[in-house]
């Protein structure tokens, strides 16, 4: 891990389409600020990313007690 997420106030998810971001795109994004994360080689549908990654943040978080 890079950063402990429950130190995080604020979190921003932003999910992309099935091929990813440009590296472009990415490159913006850390360029104003955001940590960038990924859920790694795996492809998968714009609804099925979001709620993978919502439940690793919660996961991190300790909130699925």
């Amino acid at each position: 891990k890079c950063y402990t997420i429950n130190k995080v106030k604020n979190i921003a998810l932003f999910v992309g389409p099935e091929g990813g971001f440009s590296e472009q795109e990415v490159e913006k994004c850390i360029a104003i600020g955001y940590n960038v994360a990924g859920l790694g080689k795996r492809i998968l549908r714009a609804e099925t990313a979001a709620i993978s990654a919502i439940a690793i943040i919660m996961y991190e978080m300790d909130e699925l007690k």
